[in-house]
């Protein structure tokens, strides 16, 4: 009977009888020696290349935090000088989790699994920040950005609500070639124009928007201890209205006092939410009245909202965290057709008045009817 031959040695190797002579192992040839070490080279080169940071940056949804809450037994929004009021609903601002930052490095496999991941946004690193930034550049940048805008946001609501704002605007820098050059210098403060006392920012902004480029205004301004009348010729702003051709650092002094606890969130876009969350709790109505409304956005001292980045990664965070309503800037729209998780309902909002309507139609149930960033 013919056995087949690889089996019938098998067995005579592993079976040999105790008399029989130990069976002799051949050495390894050269080829076997350098096919082992490439692949334990090749090995050791892999390992080493995962422990090595990669330059991307990877973008994922962040925690969101109730503005009507409190973090750690202190209130985020902490309110004196004016009546507050209680609220049953939640007003949740989001973030997102950067990994790859200086100081906050991401790996290759890190990078392969948010690749892989509808939620993770996958960045060159030299895209998000200078290549000679330092983490503590980038944390102090970030908070600086979140001071201005709970400043900001706390103008915009008191004057959402009614409250006038004063202000002392001093001029921090005048544009080359405006008609403000030569005219108007660094360190002036603006009180007037055009015989109109300008006691608050939103006068100067508003008064300006209703002036035509071109026209020549009379600015009043205090240069040291003396008082001057100017005129400047004004140019165009972007978006309609006149510009003086100055960039003006505003000190308000604003009536109520308002204090914001966010230590871990730096960054401009949570301007919205401390806006809308103020005007909540200086407000006898229950505006959410128990929904979980989340939502981002930029605002400046007039109410403006702007656009922010990491749009689809707070949508994300928002639906994981309870939300149903999230308020949207308009200019993010495009980003968010298409991206919206399942059971959340977008509202696209250019103005805190817009999201402050938002705000009381969804927790009076009637939000179905709020526009969206869908196409018409």
């Amino acid at each position: 009977m013919r056995h087949d031959a690889g089996v019938a040695d098998d067995l005579h190797t592993v079976f040999a009888p105790p008399d029989d002579p130990a069976p002799t192992w051949a050495a390894p040839g050269r080829r076997s020696i350098t096919l082992g070490a490439s692949m334990l080279l090749s090995g050791l080169l892999t390992l080493l290349l995962s422990l090595l940071p990669a330059p991307y940056v990877v973008n994922q949804p962040g925690p969101t935090r109730d503005v009507l809450g409190e973090m750690g037994g202190t209130p985020l929004i902490s309110i004196s000088g004016a009546q507050t009021y209680p609220s049953t609903g939640q007003l949740r601002l989001t973030t997102v989790s950067a990994t790859g930052m200086p100081g906050f490095p991401a790996y290759p496999f890190q990078v392969l699994g948010a690749w892989s991941s509808p939620s993770s946004r996958v960045l060159p690193l030299e895209s998000q920040v200078s290549s000679t930034a330092t983490r503590e550049e980038i944390d102090e940048q970030n908070q600086l950005q979140m001071v201005s805008s709970q400043e900001l946001a706390v103008v915009a609501a008191l004057t959402e609500l009614g409250y006038e704002v004063p202000a002392t605007l001093t001029v921090a820098g005048v544009m080359d070639g405006s008609g403000a050059d030569g005219v108007l210098a660094k360190g002036d403060i603006v009180v007037g124009l055009d015989g109109v006392p300008t006691k608050d920012y939103a006068t100067l902004i508003r008064t300006l928007r209703d002036t035509a480029p071109g026209t020549t205004v009379q600015v009043d301004v205090h240069r040291g201890a003396t008082r001057l009348r100017v005129p400047v010729v004004t140019g165009e702003r972007p978006g309609g209205g006149a510009l003086l051709g100055i960039v003006v650092d505003p000190n308000f002094d604003p009536p109520v006092e308002v204090t914001v606890n966010v230590p871990d969130i730096g960054g401009p876009s949570a301007g919205l939410m401390f806006a809308l969350g103020i005007i909540d709790m200086l407000t006898p109505e229950d505006e959410a009245d128990g929904a979980i409304i989340a939502g981002t956005g930029t605002i400046d001292a007039l109410g403006e909202v702007g656009p922010i980045g990491g749009i689809r990664q707070k949508l994300v965070g928002a639906r994981r965290d309870g939300a149903a309503w999230f308020l949207a800037p308009r200019g993010n729209c495009g980003e968010v057709v298409g991206n919206t998780p399942r059971g959340l309902r977008v509202v696209a909002v250019s103005t805190l008045h817009e999201a402050r309507e938002a705000v009381v139609a969804i927790g009076s149930g009637k939000g179905e009817g709020l526009p969206t960033c869908l196409p018409e």
